[in-house]
């Protein structure tokens, strides 16, 4: 049970942070002023993804519940990207997020028509950490049960 809480709260941290250092570097790119917010969000999205795919000690039903709904919203992405892009509009813009002090680095997310996660799933990047996770949950060793001794 605790796995499922793991893996639920690693959601939205995992795709805030995807969608942080994609607008980091979109940003980046489009100044020509590359700074350091991209690459360690998105560093800070794989060591997340890698702590709950390679948690020994952790229940496997945490990178599955974290995992699956990436992996849908990726392979949403990949098969309708204007379903996706409507899917993902409904879900609150990184600058509103309480204690997040950054986002696209050029204007309020209300101004612009882009919403939260549309870059990181175009890229395929939900659909690759999504199955990455979901993955690492399937090996039979993960479902044992822990060691009583």
């Amino acid at each position: 049970m605790t796995g499922a809480v793991i893996g639920l709260a690693a959601l939205p941290v995992v795709f805030y942070l995807t969608e942080a250092g994609a607008a980091g570097l979109r940003s980046g790119y489009a100044l020509q002023q590359p700074g350091p917010l991209g690459p360690v969000c998105l560093a800070a999205a794989v060591a997340v993804t890698g702590a709950l795919a390679c948690g020994s000690r952790l229940s496997p039903l945490a990178p599955l519940v974290c995992g699956l709904p990436l992996t849908l919203l990726g392979l949403l992405f990949a098969a309708a990207p204007e379903t996706a892009a409507v899917a993902v509009a409904g879900l609150p813009p990184l600058e509103v997020l309480p204690g997040a002090a950054f986002g696209s680095g050029t204007a309020p997310a209300s101004a612009t028509a882009e919403p939260p996660g549309l870059l990181p799933g175009v890229t395929g990047l939900y659909l690759v950490l999504g199955g990455l996770l979901a993955v690492s949950a399937l090996p039979p060793a993960r479902w044992r049960p822990p060691f009583r001794g």
